[in-house]
């Protein structure tokens, strides 16, 4: 933001724009993606999404005005919504209907170091050969690995292909016995949209996304208020990215011992616990490190269970489409946390009425995920 902020004179709150018309725009289109997905279009997606990327990275390279600055970012929330974890989630299913948990664990595990590498990677490059040459690096990193990737490992896709493919999984070059009938890919999507588990599990997804998009950017401002010293206040949220990896990798290394069910009801419980203890630590130092750890974890391993979760109780046939209507709820409640969380701050009480509701809307959601697998269950 600082090198922008100072090139084209903005303050901080029209840069931050650019971002929530990126976030917007990815969630208006998260279900017509989603769609596309489901009908077998995912290599001419996923590997134009990675071209589109790149072209506007080298564009954003040369922008002069902020008015070019939005429409950069408009159109890398095209971008995104073709190249993110949520397509990437619904080409996996599709691919590994018997084992898509798993697979998408992986991409988390290796996605959650992302972060930690690339954020130190761009300021050392700002540093060292200023910000509109290493868009070019980047946009080089989307046009030389993303986009051959995408092109060369997503051949074969098929329309619908858990309906074409039958009881038969491809899985590495060899065809195995499969049982896909909780996919029913025969159904509408809009029939699965009158079960009540998609309402419930859409109640989960949208308030657990608000409870964890409303902290990162307040995360400093808090612990500095509970008395950490400056530089642990820094470094502790910085570390974070790395606890989340942990949290998947454990779940990784113990998918296979713990019932998958038991594993989404439990997890998910981490993140109104580490609110819980932020506010009865009462702002103290051991509070908030105890905070840190749960929400890391939780964080964490809540990736995957919101992008797994349409798939293991509603359908696998939809996920992508039945994951991207959720794609605006979600946008909204991304960009909207955080300001309510802002705008419920006092110098009095600092974060303590924005931390309640937080605990309360993490609880909530986590009931309407327990109540969903109780329906599922009963059907």
């Amino acid at each position: 933001m600082v090198p922008l902020e100072k090139a084209f004179g903005m303050t901080r709150a029209q840069s931050s724009l650019g971002f929530s018309l990126m976030l917007l725009t990815e969630g208006l289109l998260a279900f017509f993606i989603g769609r596309w997905i489901d009908r077998g279009h995912e290599r001419l997606i996923m590997t134009a999404g990675s071209f589109m990327v790149g072209l506007l990275l080298l564009a954003h390279s040369v922008v002069s005005t902020m008015v070019q600055f939005y429409v950069i970012w408009t159109l890398l929330g095209v971008a995104m919504a073709c190249t993110l974890y949520p397509p990437a989630f619904a080409v996996l299913t599709r691919r590994f209907p018997n084992h898509f948990r798993r697979a998408i664990i992986i991409l988390s595990f290796l996605g959650g170091l992302a972060s930690t590498v690339f954020i130190p990677l761009i300021a050392w490059m700002m540093d060292a050969i200023d910000w509109r040459e290493t868009m070019w690096v980047i946009a080089a990193m989307q046009f030389l690995v993303c986009a051959p990737i995408h092109f060369y490992l997503l051949r074969g896709a098929r329309s619908t292909s858990l309906n074409l493919v039958k009881n038969q999984e491809y899985l590495d070059g060899e065809a195995k016995h499969v049982d896909l009938k909780t996919a029913e890919p025969n159904l509408s999507i809009w029939q699965f949209m009158r079960n009540p588990v998609f309402w419930q599990l859409s109640c989960f997804v949208v308030l657990l996304m608000a409870a964890t998009s409303a902290l990162p950017a307040h995360m400093v401002s808090l612990l500095r208020e509970s008395g950490m010293g400056e530089a642990w206040a820094i470094a502790v949220p910085a570390s974070i990215g790395v606890i989340q990896v942990v949290g998947r990798l454990g779940l990784y290394l113990l998918e296979k011992r713990i019932d998958v069910h038991t594993s989404n009801r439990w997890v998910t419980l981490l993140i109104p616990l580490g609110l819980a203890a932020l506010i009865l630590g009462h702002g103290a130092v051991l509070g908030c490190l105890v905070f840190v750890l749960l929400y890391g974890l939780g964080n964490g391993m809540l990736t995957i269970v919101k992008g797994t979760v349409m798939a293991e109780y509603v359908s696998k046939a939809h996920m992508g489409s039945l994951n991207g209507i959720l794609g605006v709820p979600m946008a909204i409640s991304r960009a909207a946390a955080p300001l309510l969380m802002g705008l419920m701050w006092s110098p009095s009480d600092g974060y303590s009425y924005g931390l309640w509701m937080l605990l309360v809307v993490s609880v909530v959601g986590v009931a309407a995920l327990w109540s969903a697998q109780n329906s599922a269950q009963k059907i």
